[in-house]
């Protein structure tokens, strides 16, 4: 078996074994690795950075008994600084550099994994679909005519790909989940605290934003959990390490559990019915288990959540660009992409009245859906409303490109008040994806499973949400489910060495 087949078929689980027992060397995984970006990025690509010689460099000297020896490794262009390597953010803005790394690469980096690249982000992580004026659109290994989803779509893109076989992300309102149910992933939003976002930042979004990891198994998703989690004593968020690690509790069996299932759509808006399938899937894979499944409807108005969830995002990405222009002292607005610079518009329109208001309605909401929830191990729910998008599937067209323009070049963001006007942006921001945010308010872990393959030969992937703290619960149920349904062994098949 080549390198290169060897890196497109195993997890990082299985090609960190292979490095111990000398069956391969970090260099041949490396350069394979960059053999592979390269011939893929004119089609699929998910690079921001190439970082080939640093990575060359690490690989010669890795510590072969770190747990993750020689595995290639992407980082997510946002959230998380690298050392001497630009942070673009996804955007035209000019990049922040730092002589300094993240905690979260830090412990990559002492983990064994050798990060070949960063990858691509809608600029500042706004949109679910990573397509940038920066660097351009990232498409979907399984059909490049459609989506990876966003905002860690390059990452996605990296891994289904077979580049990587894992990747740093970044979830603060379906970041994660998103990209991993369009590609064919696993993808674990943690519990908030989890893992810290020091010293980049302590906070994003108010909590909202937590980060981990795209994967090909959840073997791997709860072993990087145990390099990734654990307070650095900055952070402002914390979780208690659990009794045993999240490598042990995926490969136990979870014994009887009791699940929800939410069909009810926030928005109202139509679901294709793939999306069901995709979920009648996973509840099967369940029942057949012994878990005993309930239908159920969360204790929230999803419209009103969706609004107050948009304008504290608003009013967070208004700040961002007050700071980043204090620090290069000039103006950005005119780098930023018409989407992002609507946004903080709006943002910078709300009054700080109007900012706390929502995240307080979004807290009791939070608090409500947890007490609600509470007696489940899990709540399994859609990740999309729809199968991946087309590529510009999520963009204006027509009289609404039109409209949007004139009132992005006349500055009538104030229009953005008048309700019906409101409601229509809502709806063009979430009919794609309105369940993700739910768990980003919460704080709870939430994770996505590649459950399904679409008659058009598209992943739908769905999700499953945990109390807050237990990651543990979910990967045993993950793990279960994955043993089932043999989803491991199902790739992308663009360009298989």
């Amino acid at each position: 078996m080549s390198i290169e087949r060897l890196l497109w078929e195993e997890d990082a689980t299985g090609l960190a074994a292979r490095v111990k027992a000398g069956e391969v060397s970090p260099s041949e995984l490396t350069e394979a690795a960059i053999g592979r970006a390269e011939r893929l990025a004119p089609t699929i690509n998910p690079i921001a950075e190439r970082l080939y010689d640093r990575a060359r460099a690490k690989a010669a000297t890795v510590d072969r008994t770190a747990p993750f020896a020689g595995v290639p490794f992407a980082m997510k262009d946002i959230g998380a600084v690298v050392a001497g390597v630009d942070l673009h953010s996804g955007s035209r803005i000019p990049p922040f550099r730092a002589d300094w790394s993240s905690t979260v690469f830090e412990r990559a980096e002492a983990a064994g994994l050798v990060t070949i690249a960063t990858t691509t982000t809608p600029e500042w992580g706004l949109r679910l679909v990573t397509e940038t004026a920066r660097f351009g659109i990232t498409r979907n290994p399984w059909n490049p005519g459609h989506t990876t989803g966003g905002s860690s779509g390059g990452a996605a893109a990296a891994v289904a790909a077979g580049i990587v076989p894992v990747a740093h992300a970044s979830d603060g309102g379906g970041s994660i989940r998103v990209p991993s149910a369009c590609c064919g992933l696993v993808g674990l939003k943690t519990s908030r605290g989890r893992v810290p976002l020091t010293p980049y930042v302590t906070d994003g979004w108010h909590g909202f934003v937590v980060q981990h990891a795209v994967t090909r198994s959840v073997r791997d998703s709860a072993a990087l959990l145990d390099v990734f989690a654990g307070a650095d004593g900055i952070a402002a968020y914390g979780q208690e390490k659990p009794a045993t690690s999240f490598a042990r509790a995926a490969a136990t069996r979870p014994g009887r559990l009791t699940l929800g299932v939410v069909r009810e759509t926030p928005l109202g808006l139509p679901v294709d019915p793939e999306v069901w399938t995709a979920l009648d899937t996973a509840v099967a894979l369940a029942r057949d288990a012994g878990h005993t499944v309930e239908e159920i409807r969360l204790p929230i108005d999803g419209r009103a959540f969706l609004t107050d969830f948009a304008r504290v995002v608003a009013g967070c990405s208004a700040g961002l660009l007050r700071a980043l222009e204090a620090d290069q002292g000039r103006r950005l607005e005119g780098f930023l992409e018409r989407p992002t610079r609507a946004i903080s518009r709006f943002g910078e329109m709300l009054s700080a009245g109007e900012h706390n208001a929502a995240l307080t309605r979004l807290d009791q909401a939070a608090i409500d859906i947890i007490r609600d929830t509470a007696k489940f191990d899990a709540v399994l729910m859609p990740v999309l409303a729809h199968p991946p998008v087309p590529v510009g599937g999520m963009d204006s067209k027509g009289i609404d490109l039109f409209l949007e323009e004139v009132l992005d070049k006349l500055h009538l963001t104030r229009l953005l008040r008048v309700p019906s006007i409101f409601a229509k942006l809502l709806d063009q921001s979430f009919w794609f994806t309105p369940w993700t945010p739910i768990a980003n308010v919460t704080g709870q872990p939430s994770i996505a499973l590649p459950v399904h393959v679409t008659a058009s030969g598209l992943p739908l992937g769905i999700q499953a949400t945990g109390r807050p703290g237990d990651e543990a619960t979910l990967l045993s149920l993950a793990a279960e489910m994955e043993a089932a349904s043999g989803w491991t062994s199902r790739r992308a098949r663009l360009d298989v060495p």
